[in-house]
């Protein structure tokens, strides 16, 4: 049924009509509510200046509102910092603490730093450095003063805050249709209905890629179908054998058991865009866009990971190994979707690794990702998964490298990843500086599997 898009806005609700769903918040919020604390720095999601928290569930999310669509906000609840408020009408603690550090300077990113501190006290962030950094990353000042907001930072580090508002008091349990564009189901089998019906509409999960067409480029999809609200997208479960992920699950949610079963994930995804990005971007938006640059295929591909699709015709599993077949093309039908991804526990004497190289370290897109399983037995590897990013048309495997290893050892895998891959040659970097780096990181990973002073050996095939 069509509708109109509704959600809270600073505690009082409000209704959207005349303006497409497809309008980014903060167009909306500047250019239709006059909230102009909320700055555009960037309009693709890596400043921060844009920054609003989204309260749902229960927690503070800091987002990015450049690239959020209005209509993903039905039955959310959205705060800028024009909603703060302090004791007595007075200023948030949050915001006396940046004033109060000289954490200001020239003032344009501060509304988006307030509003991502505001978001890591609600969540009881400490005042560890590194939690506090990891929490500033997806936030950018160009008059480098990062000494008093982290300062600042610290003086609010575990700060109770008031709790979030109740969400809309009747919240919508059917499909909905907004300005007969924007789609919305509310179960699989709506869904897949609206799939098989809509086979030119895009698919819309956390939008950090998508909402780049409506806030960069200023071309917006003509029809979008939202998964937010499809439980089947968003289940997470673990058991003794393997790990399930549904496509929708933000990497937020889904970070706490991906690092459970794969510790090596922890540093890995810290550095997989900001927390901004992180609290809307879901694994499986990353896969479906078959960027060769993405971060997280290498790592999946490494763990042996396969999917499941669905469509109105059925289910099937594909491992990911066969899912990528050229530049942005994949094995999925018209009609399908990414229901979830799967990846079996490490055995016994298995190890994984992933690393990631990039042109700076936070908030950047992969040059080269590197991910590896590896099973050794008494001293000897009896097998290997080498899975690269960023050297081909499509995240891929690296085949004549896994062979050189087991017959030869490393030396003869880090001659062999020519064999594998004709690398790209962008202004990321040369296809001599990526083919350099793969190479680098197969020694990074000899000297990491290597006992002290004992060179590891190789299993004969």
């Amino acid at each position: 049924m069509a509708d109109n898009v509704r959600f809270t806005l600073n505690d009082s609700q409000v209704e959207i009509v005349g303006i497409p769903p497809m309008t980014t918040l903060l167009d909306w919020l500047r250019d239709h509510r006059g909230l102009r604390g909320t700055k555009e720095g960037c309009a693709e999601g890596d400043c921060g200046a844009c920054t609003v928290v989204l309260e749902r569930e229960g927690r503070r999310d800091a987002v990015n509102s450049c690239i959020v669509l209005l209509g993903q906000l039905d039955g959310q609840s959205v705060r800028t910092v024009e909603g703060l408020r302090g004791v007595d009408g007075g200023p948030h603690p949050v915001q006396t603490a940046m004033a109060e550090a000289d954490a200001t300077q020239c003032g344009f990113c501060t509304p988006g730093f307030v509003m991502s501190a505001v978001a890591y006290a609600s969540g009881g962030g400490t005042a560890d450095p590194d939690a506090i950094h990891d929490a500033l990353a997806g936030n950018l000042c160009r008059c480098t003063g990062y000494r008093p907001i982290v300062e600042a930072m610290t003086r609010i580090a575990g700060l109770a805050v008031e709790p979030p508002p109740a969400p809309l008091a009747s919240p919508r349990t059917q499909s909905t249709t907004f300005e007969g564009v924007f789609f919305v189901p509310r179960s699989l089998e709506e869904l897949l209905a609206l799939r098989a019906a809509h086979p030119e509409a895009r698919l819309l999960a956390g939008g950090t890629d998508l909402g780049l067409l409506a806030s960069r480029e200023r071309k917006p999809p003509e029809a979008v179908i939202h998964l937010l609200h499809v439980p089947e997208l968003a289940a997470i479960s673990a058991t003794a054998d393997k790990i399930t992920i549904g496509a929708a699950a933000t990497y937020t949610d889904a970070a706490p058991t991906l690092i459970e079963a794969f510790p090596a994930l922890r540093p890995y995804l810290s550095r997989l865009g900001s927390r901004q990005i992180r609290n809307m971007g879901t694994i499986g938006g990353n896969i479906g866009t078959a960027s060769p640059i993405g971060d997280m295929p290498s790592a999946l591909l490494a763990l042996e990971a396969s999917l499941t699709l669905v469509s109105r015709r059925g289910a099937r599993d594909v491992l990911l190994d066969d899912f990528f077949l050229d530049y942005r093309r994949t094995a999925l039908a018209p009609d399908e979707i990414i229901q979830s991804l799967s990846m079996p526990r490490l055995w016994e004497g298995e190890t994984f690794h992933c690393d990631k190289v990039s042109k700076r370290r936070d908030q950047d897109i992969s040059t080269v990702a590197g991910a590896y399983r590896v099973r050794i037995r008494n001293g000897k590897i009896e097998d290997a998964r080498l899975a690269f990013g960023g050297m081909a048309a499509t995240p891929r495997r690296a085949p004549a490298a896994e062979a050189a290893l087991l017959k030869d050892g490393f030396a003869a895998a880090i001659a062999a990843i020519g064999k594998d891959f004709k690398p790209l040659d962008d202004w990321r970097g040369s296809a001599a500086y990526r083919r350099q780096v793969a190479a680098n990181l197969l020694r990074r990973l000899e000297l990491r599997l290597a006992e002290p002073g004992r060179v590891l050996e190789v299993e004969a095939l």
